[in-house]
């Protein structure tokens, strides 16, 4: 098969740059349901400019792009072992050409291999089938919503819901608590696959199997079916919306698998991924490796639609203000700040993420960081020809994870804004308010609308972390967030979860007897 490995590496490029048809329509709904004049309905927005970017640009449309997950089909006879290291090779070839970030990691040492390749990375499952030809399909799901990942073991007490038995009420009460507990962490509106059954390792693995099921199908088990309509029609009455910022729609798509269990278990498993849902396939010639075919109709075909009034009615009259920042930025001008306003920064910003925030505990920085910007960020980066570092794709990742850190490396350093998405904890909101700094919350995956706001990189420090973890300085232009943590003890996250709790209190009762 000598063009198998061209193939898997067409399959790479498409599932990385280019969401399919069945995702779009989705999202082009989701912006029809939403409020015009709110910050979910700026947020859909400039996820529909990202993903025409991403196609036009052939680049990452998030900047996580995950953990390549292949399934395979193939017919009686092929030989797994020449397919399995040609996909290695074209998983290192798209890694190269920054169509994929190096997120693969020593677990030990925390070491990047540089090329997605490494025990367990990528992920490769072999099937046999009946057909003739070979199916290869892809999943890549970012690490932010694979965090957001959970698991239920039957019977439990859920926060809001009470008791959840072992019984369909009680796999409903789950799923509604998972789409809950995801807040905007997970980059929503999103989509989940849910799991029950099996143990706890096979119980994930049916969940992420429904994400292989296109958005639009319909369940062939009538049980199943009536609770996937079920989630859809009241997921999205919890008002988490768009990155967590409130609004109409927070759910895009739910599947559900079942499978049997061992008596004294009763698992259900879901796997959350975000809108940047990005899954495909192809159909390939056994003989040739040439592509057939595609397993879901491409995404060119179905253009998102897009609202011109949307960014200028960002949020209600009363409350819309926008904010021009040069770094470095002042006490004096943060404290002017209020949630909901939109700051638009400029000047010279710094990437730092876990192995920074980390390292910085205990150690100087070789620049200045009084007065700055820390975005969360771990950029797919590739050099030019001149040898000079181009960005292709820098979205915000999940801040949470440097809660640990961020409060006292605030008031270590006097930085002033930290970017990123899902907002943070109480630790981070008091030093916010204790040293004077925001936290501004970016459009989680749009990769290619904030790469195009950083106009140079200026310089890196701590390669040895790994291109994704390094600490990157890069020079900005009309760069706009939104504030949703201030310095006077605000936070939007926190009244988002409030509310959306309150509102999840409202399905305790029996639906499903």
């Amino acid at each position: 098969m000598k063009h198998f490995q061209e193939s898997v590496y067409k399959l790479i490029v498409e599932t990385s740059t280019n969401l399919p048809a069945d995702v779009r329509k989705a999202i082009n709904e989701a912006r029809r349901q939403e409020d015009q004049g709110t910050r979910a309905a700026l947020s859909l927005t400039t996820i529909a400019n990202n993903i025409e970017m991403a196609e036009t640009n052939v680049s990452p449309i998030c900047q996580d792009t995950g953990m390549p997950t292949f399934i395979i089909h193939t017919p009686v006879g092929a030989n797994q072992l020449i397919m399995k290291k040609q996909i290695l090779q074209a998983v290192s070839q798209a890694t190269k050409e920054g169509k994929l970030r190096e997120n693969s990691v020593d677990s030990l040492t925390g070491a990047n291999s540089g090329d997605n390749l490494g025990p367990g990375t990528p992920v490769i499952h072999f099937e046999q089938w009946e057909r003739d030809d070979i199916e290869v399909k892809l999943i890549l799901k970012g690490g932010g919503c694979e965090n957001k990942n959970i698991q239920y073991s039957l019977p439990a007490e859920l926060p809001g819901l009470g008791k959840a038995g072992r019984d369909l009420d009680g796999i409903r009460k789950c799923i509604m608590h998972a789409v809950y507990q995801a807040q905007g962490q997970g980059c929503s509106a999103g989509f989940i696959g849910v799991g029950i059954g099996g143990d706890r390792t096979s119980g994930y693995d049916l969940a992420k199997q429904q994400l292989f099921r296109t958005a639009d199908d319909v369940n062939p088990n009538p049980e199943l079916r009536k609770l996937e309509e079920y989630v859809m029609d009241n997921a999205n009455k919890l008002g988490i919306g768009t990155m967590g910022f409130g609004g109409q729609v927070t759910l895009l798509g739910c599947k559900v698998g079942v499978m049997n269990r061992l008596p004294a278990s009763f698992f259900v498993s879901v796997a959350y991924n975000c809108w940047a849902f990005r899954r495909q396939g192809v159909l390939l010639n056994a003989e040739t490796g040439e592509i057939n075919g595609w397993a879901y109709d491409r995404g060119s075909d179905v253009a998102m639609e897009q609202d011109e009034t949307a960014q200028a009615d960002a949020a209600p009259v009363s409350e819309r203000r926008e904010i021009v920042l040069q770094t470095p930025i002042s006490e004096e001008q943060i404290r002017e700040l209020r949630v909901g306003d939109v700051v638009v920064i400029n000047g010279l910003i710094h990437t730092g993420r876990d192995a920074l925030h980390k390292y910085l505990m205990d150690n100087d920085t070789p620049v200045d960081l009084n007065g700055s910007v820390i975005y969360h960020c771990g950029p797919v980066m590739v050099k030019t020809e001149e040898g000079e570092w181009q960005v292709k794709a820098a979205g915000p990742t999940t801040s949470i994870r440097e809660e640990p850190y961020q409060g006292d490396i605030i008031k270590k350093f006097g930085i002033r804004a930290v970017i990123g998405k899902g907002g943070m904890g109480a630790k981070t909101l008091a030093a916010l308010q204790d040293h004077g700094a925001v936290y501004l919350n970016a459009i989680g995956g749009a990769a290619q609308y904030y790469a195009q706001c950083l106009k140079k990189v200026e310089g890196v420090d701590y390669m040895e972390f790994g291109i994704p973890e390094a600490m990157w300085h890069l020079q900005c232009e009309g760069f706009a967030a939104i504030v949703t943590m201030d310095s006077h003890g605000n936070s939007l996250h926190a009244e988002v979860d409030k509310n959306s709790l309150e509102k999840l209190e409202t399905f305790k009762e029996t639906v499903f007897k």
